[in-house]
């Protein structure tokens, strides 16, 4: 999903000889299919040791890396685009990248015009970078870009060519140690091969058959791969329609019928236009550029978004086989049965094939067409439901001649709802008819129970809402047809009738330079980030691209498939007589320590004698691949004894009593006597769900031993080093000194590379030292999002007493966190999420406990903001709870209760909220809060299933570890004779820029370029006892050790710089080693001064504060429950930025994931505790189409912050909280909605805020006729009249 190929073919079944170019996913791209075609991989494209591509070069000034474990695929498609397209539309940029997702950076795609003399003369482009388009280039210079120069691309290779111009097609075989690939070349071939072969798949664009091998486990012997079959790559356009192969890509259907649009009247292109709504959300372009038309409508089952418009179309489906070629209408119950039949890969007769498709166009007078869908994420996210409707009438009249209503992604296969159709026919098209269908259809479509973590009510309310949706567009369109007939539908109804479309993004950030600063100090500028351009170019290396090492060998882990359960045996046997494999590991070759008790519960390596959670590790296989190594622990067979209790949920652990020690209590005032002299008092409860990290590099190791002395290598993709060592020695039983850990870069951590990365390198390491060979383990995302855990699902159960003007007085609170099976993390979190529940506000009385409650599930652990995105939701819920309760505005309440002047909090630190108060003015001014507040109001008025919503929210972020020792630092850096100075500090570099602004406090302290300065890796050998990179602290601490070595250095120089104050730093480094002066110089921070006391309350657990405001707009469609983010305004209070581009990057990055938390990302389990969203198929995290329209980030202008390096402040956590202003827009379009319908009843709204949420609490006709079993919908609106 994140490495791309680009992909250069030539065409020869088409008229005339051509070349395209396109990116597919290379992990999906079977070598075998590229026969023929040249390959480029982002290496290809440029790099440092030839030349960086103008897209490359782009993409790294531009700010657009972070991680940069995503990048090359950026580059790629940006690339590919380019090629293509030289000049491409709006549109083609954002379909470029909207198969793009990252919880780093995908806010920050930068679609940056760039006028003519920017680029070559010829030919110019509009640029396309991952950042966000650019009101201000104040982050970046274009005056040092270089042109593109199209002559200078990669040409399509000559023997290519002329292999493919003179060579005659033959069928192709590829053996392989366990496949055989054929690729034949006429239809008639392919029906010997089905003939032979009837359980072989046919392959096309493997995005079927791909993951069921890889994820279930399915193996083929035989695949047959019809692609260079010129009859399944036909395009015959006639005057009745279109007849397209059944190879056909998704992408060329889509170019196809974009072109046949502009060619053909639109009363004939309907079916065209259905079609392509749905291809445009199908998938990213990456994938759609290889899966195919049949593929899609075969073997894609429920999930097909063109299955049921190609059936409510009429569509034909041409069958080839051994008897005459058969044509069926897709609307046909002969279809549905094939369907079932070709789903189950069972012969029907002798062998079929889809030859091809045959997409009709010439629609009769009268006749209307329209398809529907309702995804998790709106692009590039399998349905929930989906459909396709089309109507006749009688000519001239409303009259219902003929009607198809087809459904798919409800139940298992595409139906028909036959009997509502035949029993419609004769209506006329009115409220009456409305009425009876919708009770018809609820009633035939049956849908079954749901197994996967899914409800049902959503699904039957979205069958009967988009027939709804049918029946407006089809009333507006008779009004076009004959205005004075037929009335249409109110004005306040149309603009449901459009889908919210993914649009050109705009920014703007905003930072404060310092004129008066020297041209040479590159503190506080906007610095590129040091591996910018090897992230574009693909040379920066991780874990997995680290070459092997002679003899190595391949880790796979054998995980637990219960919750808690007795291991009654382990059953290897059929395993170890696998190809290639060396050997298994179990708990009984670890050499010394197995379990790490950092507290009263131990963190486990191997599972011995039970097992605690689905996903805890067993036991793992050493093999000679990756593949076999997989496929023997796919045949470790484990018995179980089922344990009781099976805790999975917080209810569960309550009720069990089962938590991890120690309860926090934090308590401050009366708060008893407090709630007696209130006004008023709301009781609530608010559930706020898990959230993965989601990191693009999976957990990583590679483990080598050095051959003597018990020394290893451990080459880990880790935020903390030194844990690593300790966790890896003590599993070994040798002192930590054997053990050195090397971290160059990370491809993302976000808390999750702690103590998970630390077991699962003592796995790789107690598999070294039994085989003695170098071992790479590599997690597969779905066993890593199975293994390793994430955010901790939280309760947060509250009581707040006011005063009738809006004074909070009292509140009394409680937080129970879903720990998982071991402590890791958890008691911290849960600590720090009573220390930061205040969020920005004062609270006079105030009692608050925190509980970390023991489950069966896997330990969840640290994740950036560590509690306080949770209980600062809270915070904020009851905030809105109260301004409902007394008919104030939120701001209002936000404002009457905010921190004002210098006071203490809830645990006796003191704070200055100056800049508080100014982040929040600044933010009201900036996004024009209130003129933008009246726009929403009216645009509510005029509309009634569309709405807006608003919202403004502060933050408050405390900034600290708890206590001085998790803070401290240490700092290396030698002066080589020739002048360059190498670095070296405890900091993990896993995108936040930590490596780039060191070299520029080097750069700063020495006086010398930071090109003189280099970074090579984070290793215990060079700064041992590093603490943990966690926190927002890096920059912090690592800043204060590099200026403490520096100006030791310098401080050495200083004679010799005074005996020659003209000489240059070359001519003052010689002098110094001539002098035998040291050339280096070790740093060193003592930590902050942190503590808190938990029995007395107070303490001072923080250094500081960071302070921003976010204001959000939203719209919402209350069929579906789908929103769009229109526009998101930041300011934010970060000190002196050491490098705005890097922190601004962190901000929008931050938030962006925060949007994730709060209104999408869902971690679903079935009732025996296994994770049923293991991958991006069924998680679903910001994509594109989910960033704001408008998003304007501003720091904070004057702020200055004594404690920290150079006046900055560590900004990685803070931002994600801010995303909670998109929640609480939602949940103010919502309030609008409930109370245009009369709803006075209190709701809460829980965690993420996904569509069906919001769909349930909007509460139309539609989810009561669904939920409270009404025979029908009474009212659609608040005029049903015009019907």
């Amino acid at each position: 999903m994140y490495w791309l190929f680009l992909l250069t073919i030539a065409l020869h079944w088409t008229a005339m000889q051509m070349k395209i170019h396109y990116s597919a996913n290379a992990c999906l791209l079977p070598i075998c299919s590229l026969y023929g075609a040249a390959v480029t991989t982002v290496e290809g494209v440029g790099s440092t040791k030839t030349r960086v591509h103008p897209v490359q070069e782009r993409l790294a000034k531009c700010h657009g890396s972070q991680c940069g474990f995503c990048t090359p695929g950026m580059v790629m498609s940006i690339y590919t685009l380019l090629r293509n397209h030289p000049e491409p539309t709006s549109e083609q940029m954002i379909a470029a990248l909207a198969g793009k997702y990252c919880h780093f950076l995908i806010c920050r795609y930068v679609l940056e015009p760039f006028s003519s003399d920017t680029l070559c003369t010829e030919n110019s482009w509009v640029l396309l970078v991952f950042f966000l388009f650019k009101v201000s280039t104040r982050l970046f210079s274009t005056d040092e870009f270089q042109p593109l120069d199209p002559t200078q691309e990669l040409i399509f290779p000559p023997e290519l060519m002329r292999m493919a111009e003179n060579q005659p097609k033959r069928t192709l075989f590829f053996h392989g140690e366990r496949m055989t690939w054929i690729s034949p070349v006429s239809l008639d071939e392919l029906l010997d091969l089905k003939a032979t072969y009837p359980k072989a798949p046919l392959l096309v664009g493997n995005t079927s058959v791909g993951p069921e091998m890889k994820f279930r486990g399915m193996f083929h012997p035989i695949v047959i791969a019809p692609a260079r079959i010129p009859d399944l790559n036909m395009v015959k356009c006639t005057d009745d329609g279109l007849t397209l192969g059944a190879a056909c890509s998704l992408s060329l259907v889509k170019d196809i019928l974009t072109n046949a649009m502009a060619e053909f009247p639109e009363e004939k292109t309907k079916v065209f236009s259905a079609v392509l709504q749905q291809l445009r959300t199908l998938g990213g372009e990456q994938i759609r550029n290889i899966a195919s038309l049949g593929g899609n409508i075969v073997s894609r089952k429920s999930t097909s978004d063109l299955n049921p418009i190609l059936a409510a179309s009429n569509c034909m489906l041409n069958l080839a086989s051994r008897v005459p070629e058969v044509k069926l209408n897709l609307c046909s119950s002969i279809f549905i049965l094939l369907f079932h039949i070709v789903q189950q890969q069972v012969l029907l007769s002798d062998a079929y094939m889809s030859a091809g498709y045959s997409l009709l166009s010439d629609l009769a007078q009268g006749e209307y067409v329209s398809a529907f869908r309702q995804a998790p994420r709106r692009e590039n996210a399998l349905p929930v439901t989906n459909a396709g409707m089309r109507v006749i009438f009688e000519e001239g009249t409303d009259t219902i001649k003929d009607l198809s209503i087809f459904y798919g992604g409800a139940v298992s296969t595409t139906v028909c709802a036959k009997q509502t159709c035949r029993t419609l026919i004769g209506r006329h098209w009115n409220k009456q008819m409305l009425d009876e269908a919708c009770r018809l259809v609820f009633k035939e479509i049956a849908l079954p129970g749901s197994d996967n973590g899914e409800t049902v009510d959503y699904k039957k309310t979205l069958i009967v809402s988009f027939f709804y949706r049918f029946f407006l567009e089809v009333s507006q369109s008779l009004k076009t047809m004959d205005p004075c007939h037929y009335p249409g539908i109110p004005m306040e109804y149309r603009s449901v009738l459009q889908d919210f479309k993914t649009k050109m993004p705009q920014s703007i950030q905003i930072y404060q330079a310092k004129l008066s600063q020297s041209p040479q100090d590159p503190v506080g500028r906007p610095i590129m980030h040091q591996s910018g351009i090897k992230h574009a170019t693909g040379e920066a290396v991780y874990i997995d691209d680290l070459p092997s090492v002679d003899g190595e060998l391949f880790l796979a882990v054998v995980t637990s498939s219960r919750a808690h359960a007795k291991i009654v045996s382990i059953d290897t046997s059929e395993a170890l007589k696998g190809p290639g494999v060396f050997d298994i590991i179990t708990a009984h070759d670890v050499p010394a320590t197995n379990e790490f008790y950092y507290s009263d519960d131990p963190e486990i390596i191997f599972a011995r004698n039970k097992v605690i959670c689905v996903g805890q590790i067993v036991c793992a296989v050493v093999a000679d691949s990756d593949d076999h190594a997989k496929q023997a622990a796919a045949k470790v067979k484990i018995e179980y004894e089922v344990l009781e209790p099976v805790i999975l949920t917080i209810e569960e652990a309550i009720q069990h009593n089962s938590f991890f020690a120690p309860k926090r209590k934090l308590e401050q005032g009366n708060v008893d006597r407090a709630f007696e002299t209130v006004d008023n008092i709301i009781e609530g409860e608010i559930r706020i769900g898990g959230q993965e990290h989601f990191y693009m590099e999976t957990q990583s190791v590679l483990v080598v031993p050095k051959g003597e002395d018990n020394e290893m290598d451990v080459y880990v993709s880790t935020q903390h080093p030194a844990i690593i060592q300790e966790m890896v020695a003590a599993s070994l039983g040798v002192p930590a000194n054997r053990i050195m850990c090397h971290v160059k870069r990370v491809g993302g951590a976000f808390g999750g590379k702690l103590l998970k990365a630390g077991l699962l390198a003592s796995v790789a390491a107690v598999a070294a030292n039994k085989t003695s060979r170098a071992v790479r383990l590599i997690l597969s995302r779905g066993d890593d999002m199975l293994i390793t855990g994430g955010r901790h699902p939280f309760i947060g159960k509250y009581k707040v007493g006011f005063m009738n003007d809006g004074r909070i007085r009292a509140v009394d609170a409680k937080y129970y966190i879903n720990a998982g099976c071991t402590p890791d993390e958890s008691v911290l979190v849960a600590e720090v999420s009573l220390l930061k529940m205040d969020n920005a506000y004062k609270i006079p009385n105030l009692r608050c406990w925190a509980y970390a409650c023991k489950t069966n599930l896997p330990s969840n652990t640290a994740f950036r903001g560590f509690g306080f995105p949770q209980s600062a939701l809270v915070t904020e819920t009851w905030i809105t709870g109260v301004a409902d309760k007394i008919g104030l505005s939120p701001e209002k309440i936000r404002e009457i209760n905010m921190y004002k002047e210098n006071e203490q909090t809830h645990f006796k630190q003191k704070l200055d909220p100056q800049n508080l108060i100014r982040c929040w003015n600044e933010c009201m001014e900036k996004s024009a809060y209130y003129s933008r507040k009246t726009a929403v109001n009216e645009f509510n008025k005029q509309n009634y299933w569309k709405k807006k919503g608003i919202a403004i929210v502060p933050m408050k972020f405390p900034f600290g570890l708890g206590t001085r020792y998790l803070s401290q630092a240490a700092a290396l850096v030698h002066i080589y004779t020739d002048g360059s100075v190498l670095l070296t500090h405890g900091g993990i570099e896993m995108g936040q820029g930590i490596h780039t602004k060191m070299i520029q406090v080097a750069s700063r302290e020495l006086n010398i370029p930071m090109s003189c300065i280099h970074f090579c890796e984070t290793s215990t050998t060079t700064v041992p006892n590093a603490c943990a990179s966690v926190g927002s602290a890096g920059t912090d601490v690592n800043g204060m050790a590099v200026k403490d070595a520096c100006q030791t250095l310098l401080k050495r120089l200083q004679p010799i710089i005074n005996k020659n104050p003209k000489g240059t730093w070359n001519d003052w480094i010689k002098e110094a080693f001539e002098q035998s002066v040291s050339l280096s110089a070790t740093g060193y921070f003592r930590g902050y001064n942190e503590n808190m006391d938990w029995e007395k309350g107070e303490g001072q657990p923080f250094t500081y504060f960071l302070y921003g405001a976010a204001c959000s707009e939203v719209e919402i469609n209350c069929l579906t429950g789908d929103h769009k983010n229109l526009r998101t305004d930041i300011v934010m209070d970060i000190g002196c930025s050491i490098n705005p581009a890097v922190d601004i990057g962190q901000i929008e990055g931050a938030f962006v994931q925060g949007i994730g938390l709060y209104t999408m990302e869902e971690l679903k389990y079935s009732p025996e505790g296994v994770l049923y969203t293991r991958g991006p198929d069924q998680y679903k995290i910001p994509a594109v189409c989910d960033i704001p329209e408008q998003f304007s980030v501003s720091l904070l202008s004057s702020s200055q912050n004594p404690y920290a390096i150079y006046a900055s402040k560590g900004i990685g956590e803070a931002g994600l909280f801010l995303g909670c202003s998109v929640f609480f827009a939602l949940r103010d379009a919502v309030t609008r909605v409930r109370n245009e319908r009369g709803l006075k009843k209190t709701f809460t709204l829980n965690s993420p805020l996904t569509a069906e949420q919001i769909w349930a609490n909007c509460a139309d006709d539609f989810a009561e006729m669904v939920i409270g079993n009404r025979a029908s919908p009474s009212l659609f609106g608040p005029d049903p009249s015009y019907h």
